[in-house]
């Protein structure tokens, strides 16, 4: 029965791999540490957006400006872990993922006053993480986190940014109660904030440092049988995206106002049913929500909330694991801000999409 727990984490991450709220393309689960013994696995997945919107000025019915064209580009993430267990309590493991990114691509020659700008950033981050089986089915886990940043920037009207790679250090702590014999895990996890001084050249020139905080977040994961071979699954998850902005001194200076932020936290609620059909094949079926929060946008993330679901399954061969899903978002609609007339919209973005697929390959040794 833990076998099938491990089968539902693994489903429910692999189905659940489009575009979330903010920049966050994981959630930072760490559900393959409740594997038996020694485990290690990989996982790829392909997430194709489409964000368009129209200009919300020009002559004509209303929406009567340009349209931005597609200004989303497809991305790729991997990730790989591995866990062990020391004794009969500690288990130790590691983690590395892709947990934010921005692929931000403005078509040229578009008339749309965007047109052109483009935007790119990574964020790489290893996790060392330990866990510990307490009495009663209680556990505990923590680690700590290694994040890596780099970006740029180019917008319309010539304006560059440039920011090299910057290493900074982060932890998580968590705790856990399983009841095997029902299949049931209910598992809370804190990330901490991780705050990155990036060195800036702006325009060309070097400029002054700007620090730019990655938020912390809480992650409440259950899941419990309700029929024979038959679990339900359900998270939430919190992301203090109020806290993140990216602020280039010389950008804040020009225009009094940030290249990116958000006004407003995002939670993200995940429902599941994964049903062991075979004793080698599990399917599951998920249901993701997130809230509109209302007022603008920002022109480099023109999105607002997204209702999204996920088809995942899994086959087993001996002691390897073939995992494959894929989800469908729809993206809530969003205005954007006018840039040189704050309180105005801009652009008007609405019937956007993201399909993503992934596969997650595993291995008990």
């Amino acid at each position: 029965m833990k076998r099938t727990i491990c089968a539902a984490t693994a489903l429910m991450a692999t189905a659940t791999a489009a575009s979330a709220g903010g920049i966050e393309r994981t959630t930072q689960s760490i559900g393959f540490m409740y594997e038996p013994g020694s485990y290690g696995e990989f996982s790829i997945s392909r997430v194709s957006p489409d964000v368009s919107g129209v200009a919300t000025s020009g002559v004509g019915p209303f929406p009567a400006g340009p349209d931005s064209g597609d200004m989303t580009g497809d991305y790729t993430s991997l990730s790989f872990a591995f866990k062990t267990d020391v004794n009969d309590r500690l288990s130790i493991g590691f983690i590395y993922e892709m947990p934010y990114g921005a692929d931000v691509y403005y078509p040229a020659n578009t008339g749309y006053a965007y047109a052109g700008s483009n935007a790119d950033l990574n964020v790489d981050e290893i996790k060392l993480i330990a866990k510990y089986n307490l009495d009663g089915g209680f556990s505990i886990h923590g680690g700590l986190r290694m994040q890596q940043v780099k970006g740029n920037v180019a917008l319309f009207n010539g304006y560059t940014l440039q920011a090299p790679t910057s290493s900074e250090l982060g932890y998580f702590i968590g705790a856990a109660y399983e009841k095997p014999e029902i299949a049931m895990r209910i598992a809370l996890t804190y990330h901490s904030a991780i705050t990155h001084e990036l060195t800036a050249i702006e325009n060309g020139s070097p400029s002054l440092p700007f620090e730019t905080t990655f938020p912390q977040s809480l992650n409440l994961e259950a899941q419990t049988g309700i029929a024979e071979g038959t679990l339900l699954l359900a998270s939430v998850r919190w992301v203090d995206w109020s806290e993140f902005d990216i602020t280039p001194y010389g950008y804040n200076l020009q225009t009094g106002s940030s290249l990116v932020d958000y006004e407003d936290d995002v939670i993200t609620y995940t429902v599941g049913v994964a049903r062991r059909f075979t004793d080698n094949f599990a399917g599951i079926a998920t249901v993701s929500y997130e809230a509109q929060n209302g007022g603008f946008a920002g022109n480099l993330g023109p999105t607002d909330g997204r209702t999204s679901i996920g088809l995942a399954g899994r086959y087993t061969v001996g002691n390897a694991t073939i995992t494959g899903g894929v989800n469908y978002s729809w993206i809530g609609d969003a205005k954007t801000e006018n840039p040189t007339a704050p309180g105005t919209t801009f652009g008007d973005f609405s019937g956007n999409t993201a399909v993503g697929v992934g596969l997650r390959v595993g291995y008990n040794f």
